[in-house]
């Protein structure tokens, strides 16, 4: 990469110089799953005329500057450059396509995004799959921002499919009657075991984040293989869906989040491969890597209230981190998995009565005014590699969406890059729940594991 001048050029955020680097490079794809044949005629006008205008990163490449760190540089945008439609042999099977489609992927999560240029693609796979009628698949570099800012960013392009005239909605974000203490109804005497339950809970979570960080790698097991370069290696993604209406009466069973139950669900499908794969692995210690948006999310914003100055809810990324250890299953769990949904709830009721998470952003921070963005992204990644698998989640529309008048049956996202064998990610659509398990190549067998999530 070579150095620029610094005039006219716009600083990069910390983080998203952390998320390329020479150590680490994270692209999200996200895939959207087309009802109807593609006519691709509208490709490049949409692009030009809603897309590119939706913030300059998309019109930018990263430089570096003579003083250290990296910088965003306008340019001038081919669009021909980033819209890529596969070539594939005519009128073959459904399932011939899906197999076509599900090695595209694999082999599009490997290709590096070309640095001399906007770090973002379109590919448009307009062959049938059992799924969809075609598919329109956006990769996007971590950099750019996170998945609620890309999120935003694609849902400008994308109109409510029963009236393009009003804004997507999305689910209220769910009250929390027990985040805090009520000033009204008791003193501040009572609320003193909480208070010394938060610094115990912060202590014990910040240092555990720090050893498991930096010292303590989860053990090798059939979720884990440990292989040095496995984020440059091939995996396969495979998808399962749940109701939301099926995840909302268990919440309401136990009286826990949504979340709550998506977690349990994930460390009760994984424990039980684990089981199934290597019956000794159940005494395997495992840690979960969860990723939390530090934004207090209500719904999107829009792009361009996102990129105002002083904004609410302001463009970029804005993420931290938490270690989650996955519970080993008992007798009692195997037969009933709502017992490991409320040992998750118990878990994560830990992890929120404490400030680990600011401080660990905080303690990035450090790393980086000391060491510097590389030293940082070092420290990321092997947050990543010493644990066997991380989570992420997105929340999606309520309402049914369609792209250039294409109505959109489903869509799910991905991250690639990660050094784990193993990364599951959430998103929601209308009433319905995608889940994604990006799996290591020749090591976890992808249909074996979904029937566990799907136990």
């Amino acid at each position: 990469m070579e150095f620029e001048q610094e005039e006219a050029l716009e600083p990069m955020s910390p983080t998203a110089q952390y998320l390329k680097s020479s150590v680490l490079s994270l692209t999200i794809m996200v895939v959207l799953e087309v009802e109807v044949p593609i006519d691709d005629s509208m490709t490049i006008p949409l692009l030009k005329d809603v897309f590119l205008p939706i913030n300059h990163r998309f019109a930018s490449i990263m430089v570096s500057k003579k003083s250290g760190g990296k910088k965003w540089k306008r340019v001038e945008v081919n669009l021909k450059d980033h819209v890529i439609v596969p070539v594939f042999p005519c009128d073959k099977s459904k399932d011939y396509y899906d197999e076509c489609f599900n090695e595209y992927l694999s082999k599009l999560g490997m290709d590096q995004l070309p640095l001399n240029r906007p770090l973002w693609e379109i590919h448009i796979f307009k062959y049938p799959t059992k799924n969809a009628a075609g598919n329109v698949i956006f990769k996007l570099h971590h950099s750019l921002g996170d998945g609620y800012s890309l999120m935003g960013a694609l849902l400008s392009c994308l109109k409510r499919l029963d009236n393009p005239s009003i804004p997507l909605t999305f689910p209220s974000r769910q009250s929390n009657s027990n985040s805090g203490p009520n000033l009204n109804s008791h003193g501040y005497f009572s609320r003193v075991p909480e208070f010394v339950s938060g610094l115990i809970n912060t202590a014990y979570n910040f240092g555990s984040n720090l050893l498991k960080s930096s010292f303590i790698e989860d053990d090798k097991s059939p979720i884990r293989s440990g292989h040095d370069g496995v984020e440059h290696g091939p995996f396969v993604i495979t998808t399962t869906t749940f109701s939301i209406e099926q995840i909302k009466q268990i919440k309401n069973k136990l009286q826990v989040t949504i979340n709550d139950v998506i977690t349990g669900i994930i460390m009760y499908g994984t424990r039980l491969y684990m089981q199934r794969a290597n019956q000794d692995s159940s005494k395997e210690k495992c840690t979960a890597l969860v990723l939390l948006s530090t934004r207090a999310i209500g719904g999107y914003k829009s792009v361009s209230e996102m990129i105002k100055p002083n904004a609410e809810m302001p463009w970029g990324n804005r993420f931290t981190f938490l270690h989650v250890p996955i519970p080993k299953l008992t007798a009692s769990e195997l037969n009933n998995p709502l017992k490991l949904v409320d040992k998750a709830h118990q878990i994560i009721k830990r992890q929120r009565n404490s400030a680990s998470v600011y401080l660990i952003g905080q303690f990035l921070e450090a790393i980086r005014k000391i060491r510097g963005p590389e030293a940082t992204s070092g420290y990321i990644y092997g947050t990543l590699k010493n644990s066997s698998l991380a989570i992420s989640n997105i929340t999606g529309p309520v309402e049914k969406m369609a792209l250039a008048n294409h109505p959109i049956k489903g869509l799910y996202f991905a991250v690639v890059g990660v050094p784990q064998s193993l990364q599951v990610t959430i998103l929601s659509y209308v009433d319905n729940l995608r889940i994604v398990m990006s799996v290591e190549k020749g090591f976890i067998d992808p249909n074996k594991f979904k029937s566990c999530m799907e136990y």
